[in-house]
């Protein structure tokens, strides 16, 4: 008697989408299927290792480099493997939802890499998920184009060699995909950003001279660098492709993965293609980590930490040096200015603030960089082509003059900076005008003149969250206090409201981002994510 066949992943609750047959097919649900079947089990142990791993952090308030892995770190022989040719230049790399307008004109941008986003600049409706799947389909057939309905202005693809190389950023092992199921379970959203991307293109991208590579978000240790890596190692089996052929670079936006560059490296070593120093999240990460640690975890406003600070520049250095010590690429973090259209004066600070920020990444051995904007693309470019010239990377540049110790990644006493009673208000601003577009389905969102994501409205959030917990006294002598940041919030509320008129006011979902922001900042039981509750309102 044959076993009986594995039951079939099921869509839930989902309204069906045009062509959307085309990017759930039985054989891509079933490739999913068997992800989840296999690699599931070991996500949910390592989600509660995070809970166990705060909880010991809660109780020491420290870090150090790992001592079981001691050896990993010690060993000089290894090496990731190779760059692709694809892969092998990264100076400017564009960041971006995967939207058809965007997935053009990121393309066509000039940037070396598009980060096609599915994680913190895409908010994860249904819709987004699976037509940023059949965005990217088209765009490698070159059956993509866009017509703007407002404008009438038309989008259309470069020839294939003017093209940026697209690395594709699946959700972060915290979110589930409630509409797809396996006998009543979601699937973890990774899984299903991977699966379906994997399934239908790796063979395509080879076709094309290029591969599947991926961004690795929110990777907390090496043991989640281990879970991606025999997922690659079963998916190419799966599909009949050369193992090795998948790419990753992993994002250290987390302060526990920062003590874990090396194992997180030598874990992917033969798919392995980089590390990125993230800012929003890592900053997110260090109070969430040591939100109890007392005031010398106390982060000052969100803009007064820049890649300058000690804690800062000792993690971006350790970075460089892992990377190259490894022959890995080591990727710079972002420039999320958004030229306005009205200002010239407000774009040449900020040109002006890009440059000086690329020239340092530049000179302090990066071998690329990230930018928000195509207009940011050639001062990055400019920046990276000074220091490489006709090189495609500066991984000979190895840093051993670099020497950072335990202590000096949460040395956040070294900044001079206090939180301001402005930075507070700029939180609660900054969060509930993200949380409103996220909640009508758009991840990445232009801001006071900054393209903002999830990571933005997790700093606000945790920021009103440990100053109050800390009990914070702002310059003007008033604490910090959930009455204060309910009274900030009202006032921001109305200012929206006058700001957008009564109509778009009660068309959008403004009140709703005003609660949940108030909620995940001032509730005493801290969410890990804002997006875990965020997402059960989404519709």
């Amino acid at each position: 008697m044959s076993a009986p066949a594995p039951s079939p992943l099921a869509i839930v609750d989902a309204e069906p989408l045009p062509r959307q047959e085309e990017v759930l097919t039985d054989a891509a649900l079933a490739f999913v299927a068997e992800l989840h079947r296999q690699f599931t089990p070991r996500r949910d142990e390592l989600l509660a290792r995070r809970g166990e791993r705060r909880a010991e952090i809660a109780r020491t308030s420290t870090l150090d480099f790992l001592p079981q892995t001691a050896a990993v770190r010690a060993d000089e022989s290894w090496k990731v493997a190779p760059a692709p040719a694809a892969l092998d230049d990264r100076r400017v790399e564009i960041t971006g939802p995967t939207d058809r307008k965007m997935t053009i004109n990121a393309l066509n941008s000039g940037a070396k890499v598009w980060l096609a986003d599915f994680e913190d600049a895409s908010a994860p409706t249904w819709e987004n998920v699976v037509l940023g799947q059949l965005n990217l389909i088209d765009a490698y057939t070159r059956t993509i184009d866009f017509t703007d309905p407002k404008s009438g202005k038309s989008y259309a693809l470069k020839p294939a060699g003017e093209l940026a190389t697209v690395v594709t950023r699946p959700r972060g092992w915290h979110l589930n995909e409630r509409h797809l199921q396996l006998d009543g379970t979601p699937v973890p959203g990774a899984l299903v950003d991977f699966g379906l991307y994997f399934f239908h293109n790796a063979q395509r991208l080879i076709d094309l001279g290029k591969g599947p590579y991926f961004y690795l978000p929110k990777t907390e240790s090496y043991l989640e660098a281990r879970l991606w890596n025999d997922i690659f190692v079963f998916a190419q089996d799966y599909v009949g492709i050369p193992q090795g052929t998948v790419r990753a670079t992993v994002l250290i936006e987390t302060i526990t993965a920062a003590y874990e560059m090396e194992e997180i490296l030598y874990e992917l070593r033969d798919h392995a293609s980089g590390l990125n120093a993230g800012r929003w999240d890592y900053l997110f990460s260090i109070v969430k980590n040591f939100r109890d640690g007392g005031a010398k975890f106390v982060l000052p406003d969100r803009n007064a930490v820049t890649m300058t600070a000690p804690f800062m520049r000792a993690y971006t250095e350790l970075l460089v040096r892992t990377c190259h010590k490894r022959g890995a690429h080591a990727i710079g973090g972002m420039a999320a200015f958004i030229p306005s259209r009205r200002d010239a004066e407000v774009n040449k600070v900020a040109f002006e603030k890009v440059k000086a920020d690329k020239d340092r990444e530049a000179h302090d051995g990066f071998d690329g960089s990230w930018v928000a904007h195509p207009d940011l693309v050639p001062i990055a470019m400019a920046s990276f082509d000074a220091v490489l010239g006709e090189k495609p990377n500066q991984k000979e540049r190895l840093r051993e003059d670099v020497s950072v110790a335990a202590g000096d990644l949460i040395a956040i006493d070294t900044l001079d900076a206090r939180p301001t009673y402005d930075g507070l208000r700029n939180a609660v601003a900054v969060g509930i005008r993200y949380i409103e577009a996220w909640l009508r389905g758009m991840g990445a969102v232009a801001i006071f003149n900054l393209m903002e994501d999830a990571a933005t409205a997790e700093i606000s959030r945790s920021q009103i969250w440990q100053w109050i917990n800390a009990d914070v006294v702002f310059e003007n002598g008033e604490h910090a206090t959930a009455e204060l940041a309910r009274k900030v919030a009202a006032e921001e509320l109305d200012a929206i409201r006058q700001e957008v008129g009564e109509s778009a006011f009660a068309s959008g979902k403004w009140q709703q981002a005003h609660d949940l922001l108030l909620q995940v900042s001032l509730d005493q039981d801290y969410a890990d994510f804002l997006t875990l509750p965020a997402y059960e309102q989404l519709a």
